[in-house]
């Protein structure tokens, strides 16, 4: 009656098994390290580095706990932060520019684990330290790159449909086309309202000009508006992983701003610099027919700005862009034939065939690439355009150091920003608050399992122990899944956890509280444990799936915390579940299931009522 065959016992021994090897590198913790990479392609991640670490450490006094090659660089732990600082600053400087030398987080586990995948769980910004930012998008910057990208692609139109105009200008919130005669100007609007929906076209006549204004129409601007923070996000997350950052947060808060948490990144101003910075290209002529000379006294003619050349002088460039940097597919960094660093692009199939009809029309004049960052333009180089050029291949070269080409190909390759971000909230969570956040979180949980495990002991005295044993069990596979699943654990996770723990018991509560019934009504021991667990499992059952309800609903509704709060809920009741029936289960088979004999079973006092004799 009360006897499990093999299989169900093999099952409950390779669970508990695989929780124990899945659970131990949470043990183990971090320690603070440092990873050296090397910048130049030329540059390679070798013994030789290693053992060029391994002195310059030496030399300095400065003790690690190991040391290790990986493909991507050389990766160094230390006992303290302090130590960990002080190495760094000190390999830098020996190094030099050619490698990048950042800070990082290590987990301590044996290789022997990571071999099989057991790796601890990734911790929250709150356990594991790291940097909050809190960045605002710039709404009016949304709509202005909007009507650029509209303005030049009108121009493209107008030209493949030989639609003749003098002249198209752009002002903050609206584009105007000149035309010499109405005819044009008529042609055009049909053509415009045509392409572009989303524009509001006005007619307006200027002296002997005859003007057609573009501008978005209201349902536009809400679209783009609210296009721009998702397309951020994207953006941000792709720049966060080319950092390497694990199980970073970046979501949306409120209208107009995004929070990016980045877990174990020490290294802030590198991160911040990264997700600061809002590089594209863009693609302008120069304007070598108007008076630089009068340009550089302060008269800038009319459509063009005036620039410096990076390791060169002024030039004035027109303000109309030919390509932008959406049009990029790929960007990386490498050296050019004079072995010089360089961003190597490659356009897609529209930009492709806009730069091949650029360099087509534009042979001996020169053209300027310019780089923008935080609004910030600068002309990399102005080549002068020897031959049509095409392929959809571009190289940017322009006297910029190895490590500079690496970023901007990294900005560029994760994609240029929808609008311009600012950050206006920057938080850092030191290890040590970490820390103390775990330990706080381990002890509560580790005093609610043992006051529980007191009170079950006590007043249900074998039983209880066997309750007990299964909520051992429920915590060490409830971990280890976790860990399997490389979730988030944060400060709510931990909190789900403890919640887990009291929800578990309720489940071993209600077994043996049916198992005393039973006795109550006179079953024989046997009978009264194999009635008490079939009985007690429709009311786990509909328990535990209400409360998976409410945690699901969670995860779908809520962001942030909130979702890593259900995560932890909803697996801690299907080991529960696991946990409370069949291992509970197994183990009081296990004790009592073999004896043919049974007088009684040690669950506690069984109360009797009294029955009325008058």
């Amino acid at each position: 009656m009360n006897r499990y065959p093999a299989w169900k016992y093999l099952i409950i021994a390779v669970s508990i098994l695989l929780g124990l090897l899945y659970t131990l590198p949470n043990f183990y913790g971090e320690s603070p390290a440092v990873q050296i990479s090397p910048l130049r392609t030329a540059a390679k991640a070798d013994t030789a580095l290693l053992q060029r670490v391994e002195d310059a450490l030496k030399k300095a006094n400065l003790a690690t706990t190991g040391m290790f090659l990986e493909t991507g660089g050389v990766k160094v732990r230390f006992t303290d932060t302090d130590t960990q600082i002080k190495a760094k600053d000190m390999l830098q400087s020996v190094l030099g520019n050619g490698y990048m030398v950042a800070l990082n987080l290590l987990p301590n586990s044996p290789q022997w684990l990571t071999s099989i995948g057991a790796l601890p769980m990734y911790l929250g910004l709150d356990l594991r330290g790291g940097v909050h930012f809190m960045l605002q998008v710039d709404m009016h910057g949304a709509l202005s790159k909007a009507l650029d990208r509209f303005s030049a692609d009108i121009r493209s139109s107008l030209r493949e449909q030989k639609i003749q105009y003098i002249g198209l200008d752009k002002d903050s919130s609206m584009i105007t086309v000149k035309f010499r005669d109405p005819e044009s100007r008529a042609k055009a609007e049909t053509e415009i309202k045509k392409a572009y929906p989303d524009l509001s076209l006005r007619e307006r006549s200027v002296g002997d000009e005859f003007h057609l204004t573009a501008s978005l129409k209201p349902e536009a601007q809400k679209l783009i508006q609210d296009t721009a923070v998702q397309q951020n996000i994207t953006t941000l997350r792709n720049r966060v992983n080319e950092l390497g950052v694990a199980e970073p947060i970046i979501q949306q808060a409120g209208a107009d701003r995004v929070v990016v948490q980045l877990p174990g990144v020490q290294d802030t101003a590198k991160a911040k610099d990264i997700l600061g910075r809002t590089a594209t290209l863009e693609v302008r002529m120069v304007d070598e027919e108007r008076d630089l000379a009068a340009a550089l006294r302060g008269q800038v003619p009319f459509g063009t700005e005036l620039y410096n050349e990076r390791g060169g002088g002024p030039l004035l460039v027109k303000k109309q862009v030919v390509l932008t940097g959406d049009r990029i597919n790929d960007a990386q960094a490498g050296f050019d034939s004079n072995n010089q660093p360089a961003v190597h692009l490659n356009l897609d199939n529209n930009g492709a065939r806009i730069f091949r009809q650029l360099t087509r029309d534009n042979v001996g004049k020169r053209m300027a690439i310019l780089l923008i960052e935080k609004n910030q333009a600068e002309v990399v180089t102005a080549p002068v355009i020897r031959e049509e050029i095409g392929g959809g291949r571009v190289q940017i070269t322009g006297r910029m150091s190895t490590e500079e080409a690496r970023d901007v190909a990294l900005l560029l390759r994760a994609g240029a920003l929808a609008a311009p971000m600012d950050i206006i909230e920057e938080r850092t969570v030191g290890p040590s608050l970490g820390a103390d956040n775990i330990a706080r979180g381990f002890n509560s949980t580790l005093y609610g399992f043992l006051g529980i495990a007191i009170f079950m002991m006590a007043y249900y005295l074998m039983f209880g122990v066997i309750s007990v044993v299964a909520l051992g069990v429920n915590l060490l596979l409830l971990i280890g899944l976790l860990s399997i699943l490389q979730a988030t654990l944060t400060l709510p996770g931990m909190a789900a956890i403890a919640l887990t723990i009291g929800m578990a018991i309720d489940a071993n509560v209600l077994i043996n509280e049916r198992v005393r019934d039973e006795l109550r009504n006179g079953l024989s021991p046997q009978a009264a444990i194999n009635a008490g667990y079939e009985r007690a499992f429709g009311t786990i059952l509909d328990s535990n799936i209400t409360t998976l309800i409410a945690g699901i609903a969670l995860f779908a509704f809520g962001s942030g915390p909130i979702k890593g709060f259900a995560v932890v809920l909803c697996l801690g009741i299907l080991t529960s579940v696991f946990s409370a029936v069949m291992v509970s289960r197994g183990l009081v088979n296990l004790t009592y299931g073999s004896r043919r004999k049974l007088d009684g079973v040690s669950i506690g006092q069984v109360w009797k009522p009294v029955s009325d004799k008058r």
